[in-house]
């Protein structure tokens, strides 16, 4: 994995926390009553953070995989 792609994921998770995180701040000023927000953003957090991890983790191999299998439906 060079480092370029590992920035570029980084950035990515980095961008989706701010946004989950001001779009809960959004939702939380504009509802009267007191929601589940903070257990959304948390959901949401999580899993952007797996997804970093196992792009970083796996990111060719599941490359090969989905390449692999494109393959094989197209002919």
């Amino acid at each position: 994995m060079n480092r370029l792609t590992y920035r570029m994921v980084t950035l990515v998770v980095i961008a989706q926390m701010g946004l989950a995180t001001a779009l809960s701040v959004r939702l939380h000023e504009r509802s009267k009553e007191r929601g589940d927000v903070p257990g959304w953003v948390m959901i949401t957090v999580m899993t952007a953070g797996l997804v970093a991890a196992l792009w970083v983790i796996a990111g060719d191999t599941l490359k090969t995989m989905l390449s692999d299998a494109l393959s094989s439906v197209r002919g």
